[in-house]
């Protein structure tokens, strides 16, 4: 006996059909209401795919840094991070992405799918530019769905409630997990010491 669900009709079996509110939630460009969210968002998961694997990276800036270029085209500017690149390279290799916004306070979150292409046309570069800093690349999504979620999962998960914070200190430092990685020859505790300076210094 297996417990493993393999099958679309073993699926629809258990979850039964979508709420019709559920369906209609989805279209495929950004009306008004959905231009608001992304405008008010300062964060944003993008999601990639590739034959080497998939990617979620979060994104963030001053709440409309996602520019709405039009009701069907979105402008994601590539900040300073650590030079991966992996999202980029998925992109080249598949251009479809994804993307969940979220606002701080609000419940419900937004969806966006569609498939992307990297720009380094320098007038929407200078769009983004912070300062006197441009970002090195732009992603240029084109919008194929988008749909909003309820708010369950951020009331369940109690997000924004300051009550269910956590104490930053009761988790590793980022200086403790680079050490434990690196074997532990890395310098923790001078890392650590660094690091609020060397975030503001390295943002843009």
């Amino acid at each position: 006996m297996t417990y493993t669900v393999k099958s679309i009709e073993d699926l629809e079996q258990i979850y039964g059909e979508a709420h019709e509110r559920a369906l209609w939630k989805e279209i495929d460009f950004l009306n008004s209401d959905y231009q608001a969210l992304v405008r008010a968002s300062p964060f944003a998961v993008l999601s990639t795919v590739s034959e080497s694997g998939t990617d979620g990276s979060p994104k963030g800036d001053a709440p409309g840094f996602v520019q709405i270029l039009d009701e069907r085209t979105l402008a994601l500017p590539d900040r300073p991070g650590n030079n991966r690149i992996d999202s980029l390279k998925n992109i080249i290799a598949d251009p479809r992405v994804s993307l969940l916004f979220l606002v701080p306070g609000v419940g419900e979150t937004l969806r966006v799918n569609g498939r992307a292409e990297i720009s380094v046309d320098p007038q929407l570069l200078k769009r983004f530019e912070v300062r006197e800093k441009l970002p090195r690349t732009v992603l240029v999504v084109h919008v194929e769905a988008a749909y909003f979620h309820c708010s369950k999962a951020l009331v369940r998960s109690g997000l924004w409630d300051p009550a269910r914070h956590v104490d930053r200190a009761s988790l590793p430092s980022a200086g403790d997990m680079h050490k434990r990685l690196s074997g532990g020859t890395f310098d923790a505790q001078q890392y650590d010491e660094e690091l609020p300076q060397r975030t503001l210094a390295g943002l843009y």
